[in-house]
């Protein structure tokens, strides 16, 4: 699915109350459960071996996370998949892809 699209769809699903705050605070949360996946696999003693279809659920609440994100912010998905790309690219280009700082 296009990144446009599935923003339209996924707000068809947001409730009132979901604003810039509710997304900002669930992507986080949503974050939290990734991590959680691993973690209990790790505990658990399987050390990274981590159900794919549950991990991709998981990375789809993230996705609406950001999809409520962009759109209280007035920008679509695309734009920030073409942005984020554009900036990997001038950093591979200038050797910079490892490191540290958002402005390398």
């Amino acid at each position: 699915m296009e990144l446009n699209k599935y923003q339209v769809h996924a707000m068809a699903t947001r409730l009132p109350n979901a604003d810039l705050r509710y997304g900002v605070l669930n992507l986080a949360g949503e974050a939290g459960e990734v991590a959680s996946k691993f973690a209990k696999s790790i505990r658990d003693g399987y050390d990274h071996q981590v159900d794919p279809v549950e991990l991709a659920k998981e990375l789809g609440d993230v996705l609406w996370c950001v999809a409520l994100i962009c759109e209280e912010i007035g920008v679509d998905m695309n734009t920030v998949a073409t942005m984020n790309i554009d900036k990997l690219a001038s950093r591979a280009a200038r050797g910079v892809l490892a490191g540290s700082g958002d402005n390398r």
